[in-house]
């Protein structure tokens, strides 16, 4: 089953079900995602209220190749005491769900790393966002946009320490890309 949202130019948004061809616009893209999800037999649960001025919603994320799951000792010590305003959530890895103040979102994501980073020695490395390709809201400093260039870095500074990159490396290829 197949759902598709678009959003118009007089602000409204569209929403498809391919399966079964019913389709609905609507001022609201969460009623209109309400419908859709009713039309195919879904429960829908509503977005969370927003954060605070100031504050930040995002999911930090432990990748881990292998068998390492949400209960393994490594992540003790930030089950048990996670930073303010982070929850441990079990995603068939470890996580945090954290609201977190930060002048933007990435401000948050770093602030937060470095937290767990320090006070754990964990290396956050994820923000869960799938298929990262598909993004839109570019225009948003704060939105999903912002998840998924977190979710890349994260994912890249990773990848690139277990093949022996080290910072220097990382900042050459940000400063060679024209990152100011």
């Amino acid at each position: 089953m197949s759902l598709h949202f678009h959003h118009n130019p007089d602000g409204t948004t569209t929403g498809r079900n391919e399966a079964t061809g019913f389709t609905v616009t609507h001022a609201e893209e969460e009623e209109v995602k309400r419908q859709l999800y009713e039309d195919a037999g879904w429960a829908y649960t509503p977005p969370p209220p927003p954060v605070p001025p100031g504050y930040h919603r995002f999911t930090l994320v432990h990748e881990e190749f292998g068998d390492a799951g949400f209960a393994d000792e490594r992540y003790a010590g930030p089950r048990a005491r996670p930073p303010e305003g982070c929850v441990p959530v079990d995603r068939g890895c470890f996580a945090l769900e954290c609201e977190r103040p930060g002048k933007t979102l990435l401000d948050a994501v770093a602030g937060t790393v470095a937290e767990v980073r320090r006070e754990h020695g964990l290396v956050m490395n994820s923000l869960g966002v799938e298929k990262p390709q598909e993004w839109f809201d570019a225009d948003h400093k704060n939105g999903y946009a912002a998840e998924t260039v977190a979710h890349l870095v994260l994912m890249a500074t990773d990848r690139a320490r277990r093949l022996g990159y080290g910072r220097k490396d990382l900042v050459r290829l940000l400063d060679a890309a024209g990152a100011e």
